[in-house]
């Protein structure tokens, strides 16, 4: 007996809208049944996690900020997801941005101008851009998988900063702690709004997704992006070239990886630091499944996400659980969002073969 996936004929289109939430509530459904286990009140652990969040308004500042990376990250990602490009470094292209961004506050401090921030904004995606362009080279002239080689590039790209924030970028006036110096104020992104700490990368971040969405949805671009990713061959006859898309997707999927780097460094953390994301361009792929690979749904999702963060952080704190307990619920989302998009494309079937003989000795 073996079990095979067959393609459904035709999936359910109402139950492939279905599908993220079906996703959600089964994850509320498994975190209730861990928190049981784990001696706590499913109830009282449910209610910390995602609903009083919701109540207070430095929350709601808290699940912007940690959104925004999340979206931007996101909404560069169904780009390359969409064409068939698997870009799974965004967390490295986050912290080249944000290492490309601070070269002017940091190396620079003593120069105040209007300029600064544009600077910074452009650096930030140039560099996201340009090592989002490693992998893209090595897939479009190489052949060489761009799983592989955009997630090992994370890894440089987190040494190469600890290296930085220790040795030549760290502060004199740090008291020998790894970071740099804090970014003069014509370095740091403006506060939208006078109740909390919501700065102008969230309006990027909206502004972004929603371009991408118009481009995807409106644009030749857009078909393209949808034909190379569902038939490369298809898309040859049509006259598109694989290798333009794989530079197209990974360098503005790149790019706004980096500016969500150097928007989170310039609106949050106004430093360099060893640590500089919780993780934001790994759990942008949830994002981006999610959200359907759409950019619009990807802003609900990066929301969705964004009140795991916040609303770990509470469970920590009022039930004194590990603060691991928020990779375990994004694990779960993205677990449940691949198992219930895999049901509903295609149907489980049990082979059963039997093992005879023919008339003249042998197996069948």
């Amino acid at each position: 007996m073996r079990i095979e996936l067959e393609k459904r004929a035709k999936p359910s289109m109402l139950l492939s809208i279905l599908s993220p939430f079906l996703a959600l509530g089964l994850t509320v459904i498994a975190g209730g049944i861990m928190f049981a286990l784990l001696g706590k009140s499913p109830g009282m652990a449910l209610y910390s996690f995602f609903v009083e969040p919701l109540l207070d308004v430095w929350s709601l500042h808290e699940i912007a900020i940690k959104a925004t990376p999340l979206i931007l990250i996101g909404a560069g990602l169904t780009v390359c997801y969409r064409s068939n490009n698997w870009n799974i470094g965004a967390e490295g292209q986050f912290i080249a941005g944000a290492i490309a961004g601070a070269i002017v506050p940091v190396l620079f401090h003593d120069w105040h101008s209007p300029l600064v921030l544009p600077l910074m904004l452009v650096f930030g995606m140039i560099g996201g851009a340009l090592y989002a362009a490693i992998p893209a080279f090595l897939k479009a002239h190489m052949n060489t998988n761009e799983i592989l080689t955009s997630l090992m590039l994370v890894y440089i790209a987190q040494l190469f900063l600890d290296w930085l924030v220790r040795g030549p970028w760290r502060s004199p006036d740090a008291y020998n702690f790894p970071v740099t110096r804090d970014f003069m104020p014509e370095a740091v992104l403006p506060e939208i709004l006078a109740s909390g700490r919501t700065n102008l990368g969230f309006v990027f971040a909206l502004v972004a997704a929603a371009g991408l969405w118009f481009m995807m949805r409106y644009t030749l671009k857009g078909f393209e992006i949808s034909v190379l990713g569902q038939s490369e061959r298809a898309g040859r006859f049509a006259g598109f070239s694989s290798r333009r898309m794989i530079w197209f997707s990974m360098l503005v999927s790149g790019g706004l990886a980096g500016l969500a780097g150097v928007s989170e460094v310039s609106g949050v953390i106004n430093k360099l630091q060893p640590i500089i994301s919780p993780g934001y361009g790994f759990t942008a792929i949830i994002v981006a499944f999610l959200g359907r690979l759409n950019p619009l749904g990807v802003i609900a999702a990066g929301l969705v996400l964004a009140l795991t963060y916040v609303g770990g952080e509470a469970v920590q704190l009022t039930l004194n659980i590990s603060d691991k307990i928020t990779r375990v619920f994004q694990g779960l989302l993205l677990f449940f969002v691949l198992s219930c998009d895999t049901l509903i494309q295609y149907r489980i079937r049990l082979v059963f073969s039997r093992i005879g003989r023919s008339s003249e000795g042998g197996a069948l």
